[in-house]
């Protein structure tokens, strides 16, 4: 059995929705956020404090992107990953990473600042706002075909599909360019990703975990 800690709406929601995308089982244990101050226990797992953890088999992974190319390469039978003989594998594991490295990084930045610690650096976090928009801007050349590569949708678009949640979340969506909020809308018809909303939801109630940040 696989599983997932995760924290409502955070990084962990990439592993999440890969987890749907791929139909597999799993446990689902839902922490406070951010865990490393609200569930000291949970230290005892991932000494980082971060969400998401995932473990299969003794298996402990705790990076979101590289958990959703992993269960896409172990589990996805082709349909989630890209392969290595297919003509986008190099532009599929550049946007599954640029999700991540390129598009969240900034955004952790603008949540922490403005909303956990406003009165701290209200300027830098209106600095890496517009760093993320301007990186944002990198998407619509892409989006030819609908979704960020290979033709389908894949692990890439859940990586990247997550950091345009999350800017919805930090007060950052309506200031999106027009490709990527197009390319946002488009994701929200993945159902796999209302799969995966619901069973956050489901087990933030039956485990007493607020549904919020």
């Amino acid at each position: 059995m696989i599983t997932l800690y995760h924290a409502f709406n955070a990084r962990s929601f990439r592993p999440l929705w890969a987890l749907e995308a791929l139909g597999l089982d799993y446990q689902l244990n839902m922490l406070p956020f951010p865990p490393r101050v609200l569930a000291r226990d949970y230290l005892a797992i991932n000494p980082l404090g971060t969400i998401p953890c995932l473990i299969e088999d003794g298996l402990r992974m705790t990076e979101s992107a590289a958990i959703a190319q992993y269960l896409a390469d172990r589990h996805g039978a082709g349909g989630l990953g890209v392969a290595p003989h297919e003509p986008d594998y190099g532009a599929y594991l550049n946007w599954l990473h640029f999700g991540e490295a390129t598009l969240t990084f900034p955004q952790t930045l603008v949540l922490r600042y403005r909303r956990f610690e406003p009165d701290r650096a209200a300027v830098a976090a209106d600095d890496y706002a517009k760093w993320f928009l301007a990186r944002a801007r990198a998407v619509g050349p892409a989006l030819d075909q609908g979704y960020i590569c290979a033709g389908r949708f894949t692990a890439a678009d859940i990586s990247m599909g997550y950091a345009f949640m999350l800017a919805h979340h930090v007060g950052l969506g309506d200031d999106l360019p027009e490709p990527a909020k197009a390319y946002w809308r488009r994701l929200q018809d993945e159902p796999s990703l209302a799969l995966a909303r619901a069973a956050q939801t489901r087990a933030a109630e039956a485990q007493g975990v607020a549904a919020s940040w």
